[in-house]
Formats: structure tokens, sequence, C-alpha cells
């Protein structure tokens, strides 16, 4: 899984076009995770092995934009290589999640795109070990491993081998108006330290029983359409409510029972019952939630990192951000090498690959708002981190509603000396949990979707009764 005097905006700008300007530019960051233009084009419009030899590297849309952070990243190792070393291309693919995974898994297993290295999803990685798609990986491809968060680098392993090394991170955050907590006299407005969910409960109550701000409708807003959001809420709601939980083991083996599904039910209907959660989350995705936030009709937002900035540069310092309550899952992409290239490029592909998740590519990713993998990245708070691989990064006009750098709006020191990266994000990072580890996670993912719609459609049978059809979809599905 990422405020609140209006931004003032340039000069003769009023708050309802500043409002409707800022919507418009979060929209249009969020739209980038959704759906995106083939930008790089086939891998085979080049050919792999012209002079000088190149490296494919096929990605989803970077969300910073058009020549975002991982292109100029691409670029600084193009410019160490020298006009006769290899050259890296990045092929940034259309769609969704869900189809940049079908596109990548066509193109390897039928050999359709000349692929070098791959940029996966951290669920998908046992599948595509699993499916011979990915190779295992030496020491050579990632620099002092010691550095990697423990719980990020754990979803690179498969079968007790390597296949990936983490590129960037995500993390589950909160995000609060803290006007509306002032207006309301609410006993805490900075919530940096943490909150619980019956704090958030009381918070919420709070602002509705005294002042309900114009246009506010309820408390919080999530990501609970029937695709991958809602099987992140359901993870996080079921860890939080059954220490130690997990659908799976480290082999894929179905590990949980029906009363560990009730409780993890009962916790995910009680956080997403009215009067708290806004009514729409249960056909929300990450624009719908992003919006409604955005426009007022909510105090608190459950998303990811990489909306932070833009949400500074739409309320300043009436924006909080914090942990989430309980657990929070874990996201982001690791870079692989695939199994149908050479082995002379796989030996570069995996210096590449320890090029763009070395300690400094790390730095760089922080400063353009990816979370880093890397401990050393989050060691120095109070500003950007120092980005020597890509020293002229600047943030895409896109990722801005005034066209500004991004990371220049957002700072990283709160008040009280508490620090963004360090204090909030590096923390949650920490104590993520991962979603099912197994080579059918596309399955599990649809069942989880599937079962879980009878808490937001017609009828709402029982805690009990949703789990054990839960429970039994499961068996049906994963060995256990």
């Amino acid at each position: 899984m990422t405020a609140t005097r209006p931004h003032p905006g340039p000069p003769g700008r009023g708050p309802a076009r500043r409002l409707a300007t800022a919507a418009a530019a979060l929209l249009t960051v969020v739209s980038l995770l959704g759906s995106a233009s083939c930008t790089g084009g086939d891998a085979r419009e080049q050919p792999p092995d012209a002079d000088p030899p190149r490296i494919v590297v096929a990605s989803g849309q970077d969300v910073t934009g058009k020549n975002g952070i991982r292109q100029q990243l691409i670029d600084a190792w193009n410019a160490r290589e020298g006009e006769q070393g290899y050259r890296a291309r990045l092929v940034e693919l259309p769609g969704s999640a869900d189809q940049q995974r079908s596109q990548l898994l066509g193109a390897l297993q039928s050999g359709s795109a000349e692929y070098d290295v791959v940029n996966l999803d951290v669920t998908w990685i046992p599948e595509f070990a699993a499916a011979g798609l990915i190779r295992p990986l030496t020491g050579a491809a990632v620099k002092d491993p010691d550095d990697i968060i423990r719980s990020v680098d754990a979803t690179s392993f498969w079968d007790g081998k390597r296949y990936a090394v983490p590129f960037n991170s995500d993390v589950g955050l909160l995000y609060y108006r803290k006007d509306h907590l002032r207006d309301a006299g609410a006993s805490r407005t900075d919530l940096s330290g943490g909150v619980t969910w019956d704090e958030l409960r009381g918070l919420i109550e709070a602002v509705n029983d005294r002042t309900r701000p114009p246009g506010l409708e309820d408390g919080w807003t999530t990501q609970l359409a029937a695709y991958e959001g809602r099987t992140v809420n359901a993870i996080e709601a079921f860890a939080s409510a059954v220490p130690g939980f997990g659908l799976t083991d480290d082999e894929g083996r179905y590990t949980a029972d029906v009363a560990q599904l009730t409780a993890g039910v009962s916790e995910l209907r009680e956080r997403t019952a009215p009067p708290y959660m806004l009514a729409e989350a249960s056909s929300s995705r990450e624009a719908e939630s992003l919006s409604a936030f955005a426009e007022g009709r909510t105090t608190f937002l459950r998303h990811w990192p990489y909306v932070y900035p833009v949400l500074y540069e739409r309320f300043e310092g009436d924006l909080g951000v914090t942990r989430l309550p309980g657990k929070a899952v874990l996201g982001g992409q690791n870079l692989a090498v695939t199994s149908s290239t050479s082995e002379r490029r796989a030996a570069k592909a995996a210096e590449l690959i320890a090029f763009l998740t070395d300690p400094d590519s790390e730095r760089c990713l922080l400063r353009a708002g990816f979370a880093a993998t890397r401990t050393s990245a989050y060691a120095d708070p109070g500003g950007p981190p120092e980005c020597r691989h890509a020293s002229a990064y600047r943030a895409s006009p896109s990722a801005s509603p005034t066209g500004e750098s991004a990371e220049l709006k957002a700072p990283d020191r709160f008040a009280g000396g508490v620090s963004y990266s360090r204090d909030i994000l590096f923390p949650a990072l920490r104590g993520a949990v991962q979603r099912p580890r197994t080579p059918l996670y596309g399955a599990v993912t649809r069942t989880l979707v599937t079962e879980l719609d009878a808490l937001y459609g017609p009828g709402r049978p029982g805690d009990a009764k949703v789990a054990e059809h839960l429970d039994e979809a499961l068996r049906a599905l994963l060995p256990h």
C-alpha cells in the first residue's frame, strides 16, 4: 500500500479552480498505474545483438512520469558504459498490473519478445520462478545484501533461491486532514507517532459530531473494488486480527483455518462498515479513493507512498501521514533476469540490476517518491537524499499540480523532528506483511476478491459463513 488548509496557489486562482486542478493532476498520476501507452515499443524493433549490444528491460509505467527516475537511472548506466558498452533500453508495458503480468507471461513463454530483465510485482516472483521464466541470481546481481530491508528482500526468493533483487518497494500508509481534526477539537491532531483503529474511529466520530466540514461524507476511504486492492485490504485486516497470520507457508501450501479466517473477515467488516467508511469505497480503486480525499469528502485515506508529494502540493502543512493501524501489506517491484537471454547477456544484465538497485540508486528512488528498499537510504532524514546516479532528477510536471518538482515541495521533517522517511515510511516497510506466496497467486487473489464480495453485496451473510466459503475455495485451489 500513502492534510489542511487549501493550497494558496498562484494569484488569481480561486479555491474551486485550485481543487479541480489538483484533483485532475492527482488522477493523472494515479492513472499511470492503471493504463499507459507502450512508450518503449516492441523490444524487437532494435535487434538485441545490434552494435552496441543492448539489454532490454521490461517494466510497467513509471509513476514519476515521462523520463521518470527509472529511465534516468537507465541513462546513468548507459553513460557509465560508454559508446562501446552494453546499452540498456527500457520498454514500458501498457495496461493494468494484471494485463502486464499476462503480457510478460505470454511473451516469455512464447519467446515473442527479447526481454533480458523484467521488473516484476513482488507477488509474481514465485509464479515466474516456478515456471522457469526467470533464472536464479548469483551474488553479482546484488550489492551489500545486508543493507536491503529484510522484509523487502524476502520477496526476492523462491524455493530457497534468489530470483530477483528489490528495485522499489511499497507499503500502505494513512493520510489525514489535520485541519479537520483541529477544527473538531480532537484529542490528537498529530498522528505521526501512530494510531490504533479504536483511536481512529474515535477521531472520526469527533469530526462527524462536532464540526462536520463542508463536503465531508464519511471518515475514511480505501480501495475495495473487485481487484487487487480488495485483496490488499483483506490481508491487512486478517494479519492485524490474527498474530502471525499467513494464508500460505514458504512453499505455497495453504496454512489458514476457518477460525482464523472468521477473525479476519470480522476485522475487515468492522473496518469497512458505516458510518466510518465512505460508501463508495467498496467500488473504489486508487484513483477514486484519492479523488475522494482530495475533494474533502473524507478525513482519512489509506494509500501508497507515491501520493505523498502530490497531496502535499494540494494541502501543504494541513496534510498528515502516518503508519496504518495494525499491519500493512508490502508492495513493490523486483528486477529479475529472464531464462531466455544468453549467458553472456545474463551476466551483463546482472551487472545492470546491481547498478539499478545499489545504495545510490535507492536514494534516487526515494527522492523521486518511491519507497527505497535499502536501510541506508533512510539514514539521513531532513531533506532529499543525495542522488548521484541521476543528479539532475526533477519530478515530471505530470506529477505536480503546479508543474513544479514534487520533490522540492514535500518535506521529510515534520514538527517535533519527526522524519517522514525514517520514522514513518521505514518502520512501515520493516513491519509490513506479504501477500500469499505461491505460484498460484493469480488464482488466489481472484478467489479472495470473489468470496469477499459477499461483504459488500446484497444479503451480506455472517462472518463465519463467508469464512467457511473462503476456506473451502482456497483448500480446493492450494496444496495443503
